[in-house]
């Protein structure tokens, strides 16, 4: 069967210079190379052939011969790879890392480390705690490694995680890595542990951790606490501590965003002769003045009284106040013969204040 062209295969012209001649194989070589497809024979010779095609054209005088006379002018040197550190040419292209090492004598001892995993928890503020921030002090428990628990690296792999691999394969020596069987990858092993631990030497054990909690946080919000979660076995990185935030309902006020809402009850008297009120705030009550006349619905806002932007804990919310005022449904005769005596008072008839907001008008502002 006749050879390919060693250009075709390499996807480039005869003009190529020796940059252009590096970029193609190395696409070639990380798409065909046998640790990204075990077991693949077609993968494989593709890898051979854009192997044997770099070794004569990033030779100047190879592939001045190949040029002249074809494939006949190389004789028997085309696929003489012996004195060729394939992987001294592949980390010249960055690709050390990519291979992992992947060239008989080019492999490097890799210290592994396992994190431990996230322990997850819900913690639930009331409003004057996610007001003010506050600082938590929960229980968790969580994995921590035993006392006298000691490891050794793993004989097998030398501590890498993986077996290595290594086949002569058309003048190349290649190296493929797997999986460690013995100590699964983890390129350590368990010499002595307490008989109540794991077999990682680990053991479940309470501990108090504190939370810092932010102003103006919310509801569904995370805090993720770097390092409080399981501890990594064999003296690995410790996982996080990974908070979801519950707020607890309050009897009387409402939180929207940043701002509050309250549902203040007024009966017909105090709204046409105006009255004095306590109200509930956040972390107090204070006493507020209803001015006469003051119609059903209508918005009171007390200003900055409400929860902080949790990114800018400067800006405040307000405590809106909603007036509603009662209509009894009962009253005695004396009661209905004042009504009855008013009932076409010029005081009673409804004036409508242009500048006055409909009801769907300040539904729409609130929402916005």
């Amino acid at each position: 069967m006749d050879k390919k062209d060693y250009y075709e295969i390499l996807g480039i012209s005869k003009n190529a210079n020796s940059q252009e001649i590096k970029k193609a194989y190395r696409k070639l070589a990380v798409k065909y190379h046998p640790d990204k497809n075990p077991d693949d024979k077609q993968a494989e010779e593709k890898f051979k052939e854009a192997a044997e095609a770099y070794s004569v054209l990033s030779n100047s005088e190879k592939r001045q011969k190949y040029d002249q006379f074809g494939h006949q002018g190389l004789g028997g040197t085309s696929g003489g790879f012996g004195n060729m550190d394939m992987e001294d040419i592949l980390k010249g292209f960055g690709f050390g890392d990519i291979f992992g090492g992947g060239f008989a004598g080019g492999s490097r001892r890799r210290e592994r480390s396992i994190k431990g995993s996230n322990l997850r928890i819900k913690l639930s503020l009331n409003l004057e705690e996610i007001t003010e921030g506050v600082t938590k002090k929960i229980k968790v428990k969580k994995l921590i490694q035993a006392d006298n628990v000691t490891y050794s690296t793993c004989s097998t792999c030398n501590g890498r995680g993986q077996i290595a691999r290594v086949t002569n394969t058309f003048g190349i020596q290649m190296q493929t890595n797997s999986t460690c069987h013995d100590c699964k990858g983890i390129g350590k092993k368990v010499n002595s542990k307490p008989s109540f631990s794991d077999h990682n030497g680990m053991i479940l054990k309470e501990v108090t951790t504190e939370i810092e909690i932010p102003p103006g946080i919310s509801e569904g919000m995370q805090l993720k606490i770097q390092g409080e979660g399981n501890a990594g076995p064999f003296d690995g990185i410790d996982g996080d501590l990974i908070v979801l935030i519950e707020e607890k309902k309050h009897s009387e006020l409402i939180r929207d965003g940043i701002n509050i809402h309250h549902e203040l009850y007024i009966n017909i008297s105090e709204a046409i002769l105006g009255c004095k009120k306590e109200i509930p705030t956040i972390n107090s009550r204070v006493q507020i003045s209803i001015p006469s006349g003051i119609d059903n619905g209508k918005i009171l806002r007390l200003q900055s009284k409400g929860i902080p932007d949790i990114n800018y804990p400067q800006n405040k919310g307000d405590l809106l106040i909603h007036v509603n005022v009662w209509t009894p449904k009962k009253i005695n005769t004396e009661q209905k013969e004042f009504f009855k005596q008013n009932l076409h008072s010029k005081e009673f008839i409804p004036k409508i204040d242009k500048n006055q907001q409909s009801f769907f008008e300040k539904v729409k502002d609130m929402f916005n």
